[in-house]
């Protein structure tokens, strides 16, 4: 991945909008069929793939840094990227919120 703190969470809340875009519209093909096993293994397997996307966004370029011996450039690449991400939460929260979206 990238070493833009920026980049990395830009990545991780665009993966965010994909699957989120990808349930709400198989939520609408979906929404008259009956409950089946597959639902629980989809989300399962979707929460699984977004715990390893998510840590390849924000912990793949730190830890390499650490390994490296970067220690400080590596805590502030993890801490940037995450305070980025935070601030894009709480833009989504406050649009919420204000029911903008």
């Amino acid at each position: 991945m990238f070493k833009k703190p920026l980049i990395n969470a830009l990545s991780a809340a665009g993966y965010i909008v994909l699957v989120v875009g990808v349930i709400n519209f198989l939520s609408q093909k979906l929404k008259d069929t009956p409950d089946t096993i597959g639902a629980p293994v989809a989300f399962l397997s979707l929460l699984t793939l977004s715990a390893a996307v998510m840590s390849y966004l924000f912990l793949y370029q730190p830890l390499l840094l650490f390994m490296e011996g970067k220690k400080k450039e590596a805590v502030n690449l993890f801490v940037r990227t995450i305070g980025i991400f935070a601030i894009f939460t709480a833009v989504v929260l406050v649009l919420l919120i204000s029911k903008v979206i």
